[in-house]
């Protein structure tokens, strides 16, 4: 089992940044990739950003340029940097660990861009 904690949502202004992060305990061996997904109301969950074990990072195409995911292995956690932030990218943001073909999903960090 892999256990997932997120933090660091919040509202914030149109082209404002922030920092979401994301905690890993349990059976932290052998997990092969960790993702950023997201969720707007009405719309279905899509893709963020995702690291693998390898350090290889691959963005949606939305993001590309804006956000970056990075991880802190001594630390347990992921981060998502986003940058130049807009109203599009609100959503819940959910960190995912895959591990033995298993996915494991956090609570859900609310991330609101408005004025």
């Amino acid at each position: 089992q892999v256990q997932l904690v997120e933090s660091g949502g919040g509202l914030v202004q149109p082209g404002g940044s922030l920092r979401l992060s994301c905690v890993t305990s349990g059976s932290i061996f052998s997990i092969e990739a960790m993702a950023w997904y997201r969720q707007a109301p009405g719309k279905e969950r899509e893709l963020v950003a995702r690291i693998r074990a390898s350090g290889n990072t691959n963005y949606a195409d939305s993001v590309k340029g804006r956000f970056t995911i990075s991880s802190d292995k001594a630390k347990n956690t992921m981060y998502l940097q986003m940058n130049d932030l807009k109203p599009e990218d609100t959503a819940v943001y959910y960190c995912t660990s895959r591990r033995l073909g298993e996915l494991y999903w956090g609570q859900g960090t609310q991330v609101t861009v408005s004025s």
